[in-house]
Order: C-alpha cells, then sequence, then structure tokens
C-alpha cells in the first residue's frame, strides 16, 4: 500500500498574470528599418523622416548589431557641416553613429526592461540573438505592454 496524504490533491493556482506574456520578446518590433555603415547621412534623414522615426540599428551584411544612428546624430552633423563648411552629401554614417551599443535580453521581463530604459535614459534597445539583430524594444512597447496588462496584478 502506498502512503496517503491528508492533504489531498493541490491544484496549481493560476492567476491571469500566469497567461499574460511578459518578455520583452512578446512586445519587441521584429520588422525594423536598419541602416548600413556605408549609407549617406542624407538618406537616414529621409528614411527616419518617412518612416516617423527617431532612429534605428546599424547593421552589416551578416545583419550584425554594429551601432544605432538617431535624430541627434543627424542633427549633429547638420550643425558640424555649417560650422566647418563641408557638404553633408558624402559623410557616410559610419563615422556618426553609435557603437559599442547597449542591448536588452529578449527574455527580459517587461518591468526589468522598463527599470533599464530609467537607468539607461535610453529611448530603444535593440535584441540581439546569436549574433544577429532580431528585433528592437522601445519606450512605447514597454508602455503598449503596460496598457494590455492594466487591471492584472503587476509582479
Amino acid at each position: 500500500m502506498g502512503i496517503k496524504s491528508f492533504q489531498g490533491s493541490r491544484r496549481q493556482q493560476s492567476t491571469a498574470a500566469d497567461n499574460t506574456p511578459l518578455k520583452v520578446s512578446d512586445y519587441m518590433t521584429r520588422n525594423l528599418i536598419t541602416f548600413t555603415p556605408d549609407q549617406s547621412i542624407e538618406s537616414v534623414m529621409q528614411a527616419l523622416i518617412k518612416n516617423r522615426i527617431s532612429g534605428g540599428p546599424v547593421v552589416n551584411e551578416k545583419q550584425e548589431l554594429i551601432g544605432i544612428i538617431s535624430e541627434g546624430d543627424c542633427i549633429k552633423q547638420i550643425s558640424e557641416s555649417r560650422y566647418y563648411n563641408m557638404p553633408m552629401q558624402d559623410q557616410t554614417i559610419e563615422k556618426h553613429m553609435v557603437g559599442n551599443v547597449e542591448t536588452i535580453d529578449g527574455n527580459m521581463n517587461i518591468f526589468d526592461a522598463a527599470k533599464k530604459f530609467l537607468e539607461a535614459k535610453r529611448r530603444r534597445f535593440p535584441i540581439v540573438e546569436n549574433g544577429k539583430l532580431v528585433g528592437q524594444i522601445s519606450q512605447k512597447d514597454v508602455l503598449k505592454a503596460a496598457m494590455k496588462l492594466k487591471g492584472q496584478t503587476w509582479k
């Protein structure tokens, strides 16, 4: 005879939050507008305006993340080109992008990501898997995640 428990079988308590996706990868943008280091500053500015974005990742031919270019980087270049009286047409973004980019793990909890945004004072974080760029999470994506979770217990 087996040993009997007097407690009976326990059912795992589940809450609505258990079924709610809370990972960065559930809210990140996968369909990204990316740039290449040999692109001109002008073409990047056109893409930022056309797509209503404030910046984007710079990748090499293997889709590996090598930098980020933002509106601010472009504005700096506009200012410098006037100051040094140098035309922008021949300028590529390689010298103007931010290299050594901080990335975020796609498995990170969305609330930890929110904290990371606050600490790093960044507008976006790229997500890299196996050396390749797979997505990007922005502050707006975190806001969207919070709105979906609204009304549930935040843990």
